[in-house]
């Protein structure tokens, strides 16, 4: 991992300084459950290297994000889920809280829709 941040609690998951249920990782993420699931399958898919956001993971490297994306769809499916939603919040006003690049993976409810607001 050659950037971190100290007082970042998605890095020190990464680190394996703190213990995570771990669903799948490669050479460029981590992808865990949520520890407050907001669907009956709520995981998030970290990048090892520490980003704000994903705008500012894809202006550092474009191909970190489809990593991302591919480990997304890989702890879905094999989670038994086909069908999921992958929300990326970008700053505090839309709902990001912890500033590293993250993506939320959701499945598992018939219930989820378009409707975002």
């Amino acid at each position: 991992m050659s950037a971190t941040s100290d007082d970042c609690i998605f890095c020190t998951i990464v680190a394996g300084e703190i213990p995570a249920d771990v669903l799948g990782r490669t050479e460029h993420a981590i992808a865990f459950r949520d520890l407050h699931p907001q669907a009956p399958f709520h995981a998030l898919v970290v990048p090892l290297d520490h980003h704000e956001n994903v705008a500012a993971s894809a202006a550092a490297d474009p191909a970190v994000v489809g990593h991302l994306v591919t480990l997304a769809d890989t702890i879905a499916r094999e989670s038994g889920n086909p069908d999921y939603r992958l929300v990326a919040n970008t700053g505090a006003a839309a709902g990001q809280s912890v500033f590293h690049t993250h993506f939320h993976v959701l499945g598992g409810s018939s219930r989820m829709t378009e409707t975002l607001i």
